[in-house]
């Protein structure tokens, strides 16, 4: 059988978690959907030797394939390349999560039965029920307001905008126009929402707890947060006019 959920994890450098996290998310699975998921491991050539150890527990859990990338392009080149391998996989719903086990594999579960319902589905740090744990005043902070910003300019009513954790319907994947997407970094996660809202889709939120990672280094960097600063503006004219070169293309 054809598996139509598919979970998706960009890596690069992540050998002290992927093992834990293919695991445990796995059995979530295993529960939520079984029979019927794909864990897809996106890995940009981790020098640690990341991609091995998600070939190994393939290798032994049957329900994990390697996506190997060259070179470390970026959260967003990665998860692009993931969903057009999982879209001709046949996959029918996209899971994204990160590697490091700050998105708990127990949340899967909820974030799936609300795709039943909406056609995107965030895992929301920012909703009653959801939060963070382990983090700082300052980077509580940061994160808050860049959700903020985002909301603002982009004029949107959902409250957790940055996360990376979350469930996107086949529809909407096929519809937003993946190839002109350029953003990185959370930038990225902002732009596949606010695509999907412009293009009509139902958007969701279910409480998640976030938990800093406790194995191997972030990957947030003064870069992408700059990026942030100048790409979400820009959003507000590059975004509809993607979406308005698809409606006025012939039916086919």
């Amino acid at each position: 059988m054809t598996p139509s959920t598919w979970v998706i994890v960009p890596t690069y450098n992540e050998a002290g978690s992927i093992e834990r996290m293919l695991r445990q998310t796995a059995q979530q699975l295993a529960d939520a959907a079984p029979g019927d998921h794909r864990l897809l491991v996106v890995d940009d050539g981790s020098p640690d030797g990341t991609g091995a150890i998600a070939e190994r527990i393939g290798d032994e859990l049957g329900v994990v394939e390697v996506l190997h990338r060259s070179a470390k392009g970026g959260l967003g080149q990665a998860y692009l390349a993931g969903f057009a391998h999982a879209l001709a996989g046949g996959a029918q719903r996209v899971c994204e999560m990160d590697a490091d086990l700050s998105h708990d594999p127990e949340h899967l579960p909820a974030l799936l039965r609300a795709a039943e319902s909406a056609d995107v589905v965030l895992g929301s740090r920012y909703v009653p029920g959801g939060g963070v744990s382990d983090w700082g005043p300052l980077r509580r902070l940061t994160s808050r307001a860049g959700c903020l910003y985002a909301r603002l300019v982009l004029r949107l009513p959902q409250h957790d905008l940055t996360g990376g954790y979350k469930v996107i319907r086949r529809e909407v994947l096929e519809a937003i126009e993946l190839g002109s997407v350029r953003s990185q970094g959370y930038v990225f996660q902002i732009e596949i929402t606010y695509r999907a809202v412009l293009a009509g889709f139902r958007v969701a939120e279910v409480p998640i707890v976030f938990r800093d990672r406790t194995e191997g280094t972030s990957k947030m960097s003064p870069r992408i947060a700059l990026e942030a600063m100048w790409r979400v503006p820009q959003l507000r004219r590059s975004a509809p006019a993607a979406l308005a070169r698809i409606a006025s293309r012939p039916a086919r």
